[in-house]
């Protein structure tokens, strides 16, 4: 029996309640727990609109209720005229003063609120779009549009948004219940516990797949940047549960008073063995790589007589390598070891961590007396916001101001003083509000690099300003990158690369010199650099700006998140601005639409189509790592084996899970990054197959280009996992 009909049964003809199930007292009680839920919940009269409605529909939820026992103790099935009548008319009267409550309310939100029936049709048009779903989405490189699937499937789509319309009002009208009978203290137990904070918004509806969303994830908001390796709970959310508490503090680093100093190298198995094996026993320690600090070297060989490595000190003792700690753990004698940097610092005799810029050749270099005259032009000249063809514009100076003062400063003619600064202007150290010219001596407005808005709002590699050192060949910059991006990804990410040990790089010197490297990119030439070294460079530089953006605004939890660490977070590179989409689309895809996207990320007159590669290469697609664990394996390219490495990579991704074929029920599961980027690969999904069946198990390739001739593949594609990949 619906709701609406049981009512109207109830009242005219006595049917709803039994007194011997409800007494008239609980009933009152329940009845009063109204306005108890209105104060609490903040529905008084100075809420705003939309409070009457809600009000209406916890009413109707308790008069269902009581239809629904009526109904479940065998009511339905006696006849009507045997309900006791007086009783019957006690509830009238509850119902009527209730409903002459509200209606007074609601007369007295006339003015401000809507009216109930106009809400609830606004509501209808609006019901089936849950959390982060759209109805018209802009892919930004995190959310699909399901344009393609819906003329596939003739729009069943609105068909599925009714389902999960009617099950999240089921489900909805069963969780306030409980809350209005926890309020009232009635001691309520609803027989099906729904999942309130399941994300039904946050489904993936496609193909008929669905994606789980836990709800312990979907209810935060909060990031926590060092919080990264180990799983985001709060200990809240498992205080009824000892044992699984007991299990999550096993996992977490011990708290030693001491310091573990280990000794290591590039490319060094051993070395890669003692992390993990310093890993599983919960022991924080710091890295020495003596190949990124060649000073180390001579301390090194001091304190242990020799340069072999991997070396390890508890303090100011030695413990030897990795044979010697496995002994030490057999025989039971390391735990004592453990024991004793728990409860002892270290002395004055213990090797030391890296210093800040220690062998780090990004912190020296000649000083660009370029940049001093800038500085000191920066101090003296009036910069302030003016208006220049109808708009306003912050942060800027005149030419002629610009011109007074080299004039003056250089001992200059007026013409010479035009030179000099169009060879700052070419320098990048300041540029014409609109690019109209490169510098002029008249009304024209000019803004100094790093006063440019977007610059000092977006960009993390111009902290400080303008840095006084002589620019140096992107080159000599690209090779210290690949170099120390080796070195930070050997030792804080996992040997296959699908697990980044953020926590660790986030207080690492290595990403402290990583930071002081990327401040050179602001002012550097990037015309001459070829195909070859532009593929490793960005390739390199997405990776780590990736993780730089992740740190400092936290792993995104949703798309408008996902939007501002892929689109807001930028570097200055060569006086033009770059974001990890930027890089991506414009640099590395030679300038091509996002996935369904209608602009191009640079226009015509972009400069950065100048540093675009001249053709787009489909594999960058199974090396560009964006943080996520559906992404591929995090490692290190070189411009001399560029091709090699990307071809490794692809088949990296593609064997381990980016293309499964099943030859026996005729399906391919694919990755969706094949299906954003397919345009890369062919003109269809046929060609997209066929070109990535090159890099996969020759017996896998055997069978899909068989079922792929004899049109019997059936293409599956893969959820997206965007958690971190920690």
């Amino acid at each position: 029996m619906s709701e609406a009909n049981s009512l109207a049964v109830g009242k005219q003809e006595g049917s709803l309640v039994n007194v011997d199930l409800k007494g008239e007292g609980e009933l009152m009680k329940e009845m009063q727990s109204l306005s108890i839920v209105k104060n609490v919940c903040g529905l008084d009269s100075d809420n705003g609109h939309g409070d009457m409605g809600q009000i209406m529909d916890e009413s109707r939820v308790l008069k269902s209720t009581a239809t629904e026992e009526s109904l479940n103790n065998g009511i339905e099935n006696k006849d009507l005229s045997n309900v006791n009548n007086s009783n019957d008319s006690t509830l009238k009267a509850s119902c009527e003063k209730l409903d002459a409550h509200i209606e007074h309310d609601q007369r007295k939100h006339n003015d401000g609120d809507r009216d109930y029936k106009d809400q609830e049709e606004t509501d209808k048009t609006t019901d089936g779009v849950f959390g982060e779903e759209q109805l018209e989405p802009i892919f930004d490189g995190t959310e699909v549009l399901e344009m393609e699937s819906n003329r596939a499937e003739g729009f069943a789509w609105p068909e599925k948004a009714v389902k999960i319309k009617n099950f999240v009002k089921q489900k909805s009208l069963v969780a306030v219940t409980s809350l209005l009978h926890h309020l009232s203290r009635k001691g309520y137990e609803v027989e099906h516990d729904a999942p309130v904070d399941e994300d039904i918004g946050g489904s993936n509806i496609e193909s008929g797949e669905a994606i789980a969303v836990s709800p312990k994830t979907t209810g935060k908001s909060v990031w926590n940047p060092l919080s990264y390796v180990m799983p985001h709970d709060s200990d809240a959310e498992n205080k009824d549960d000892p044992g699984e508490n007991i299990s999550r503090e096993s996992l977490f680093p011990i708290a030693m008073k001491g310091r573990i100093i280990v000794y290591t190298r590039l490319g060094c198995q051993d070395c890669r063995d003692v992390r993990l094996f310093l890993h599983r026993k919960r022991l924080r320690y710091v890295e020495i790589n003596i190949d990124v600090y060649p000073g180390r070297k001579a301390e090194l060989e001091k304190f242990s007589g020799s340069c072999a490595i991997p070396k390890v000190f508890f303090n100011e003792i030695l413990m030897g390598n990795l044979s010697k700690l496995k002994s030490l753990d057999e025989s039971g004698k390391l735990a004592e070891k453990i024991d004793y940097l728990i409860t002892e610092e270290p002395s004055f005799e213990a090797p030391l961590p890296p210093l800040s810029g220690e062998d780090d050749v990004s912190s020296g270099g000649p000083i660009d007396e370029l940049a001093l005259i800038v500085q000191k032009m920066k101090s003296i000249i009036v910069v302030k916001d003016r208006f220049y063809k109808m708009h306003r514009f912050t942060n800027c100076f005149l030419g002629s101001e610009a011109v007074d003062f080299l004039s003056e400063d250089q001992y200059l003619e007026r013409e010479e003083a035009v030179e000099f600064g169009r060879k700052l202007a070419s320098k990048l150290f300041f540029r014409h509000v609109l690019d109209e010219n490169l510098f002029e001596d008249g009304n024209g407005l000019y803004r100094f690099l790093d006063h440019d808005p977007i610059v000092s709002s977006q960009c993390h590699n111009v902290l400080r300003g303008i840095i006084e050192l002589k620019p140096k060949p992107i080159s000599e910059i690209s090779s210290r990158m690949q170099f120390l991006s080796y070195a930070i990804f050997e030792a804080y990410a996992s040997e296959d690369g699908k697990h980044v040990d953020y926590r660790s790089i986030h207080g690492s010197e290595e990403f402290a010199r990583y930071l002081r490297i990327v401040q050179e990119l602001q002012r550097v030439e990037m015309q001459d650099i070829k195909t070859e070294e532009k593929l490793a460079f960005f390739i390199n530089l997405y990776n780590m700006m990736a993780i730089h953006a992740t740190l400092i605004l936290g792993h995104p939890t949703g798309p408008l998140e996902r939007r501002k660490l892929l689109g807001d977070f930028k570097y200055v590179i060569g006086g033009s601005t770059y974001s990890l989409l930027a890089i991506q689309n414009g640099i590395l895809r030679c300038n091509q639409r996002p996935p369904y996207n209608l602009l191009k990320p640079f226009g015509v007159n972009d400069k950065r189509l100048q540093i675009a590669i001249p053709y787009p290469e489909p594999l960058i697609h199974f090396a560009l790592v964006c943080g996520t664990r559906s992404g591929p394996a995090l490692r290190c390219y070189s411009p001399r084996n560029i091709d090699k490495e990307l071809t490794e990579a692809a088949r990296n991704f593609l064997r381990n899970g980016g293309l499964i074929v099943d030859g026996k029920a005729k399906v391919a599961y694919v990755s969706k990054i094949l299906k954003w980027y397919s345009v890369d690969f062919g003109n269809n999904e046929a060609e997209l197959l066929q070109h990535v069946s090159n890099y996969l198990e020759p017996s896998d390739s055997e069978v899909l280009l068989q079922l792929l001739d004899k049109a019997q593949l059936k293409v599956i594609y893969q959820p997206y996992d965007w958690g971190l990949n920690c």
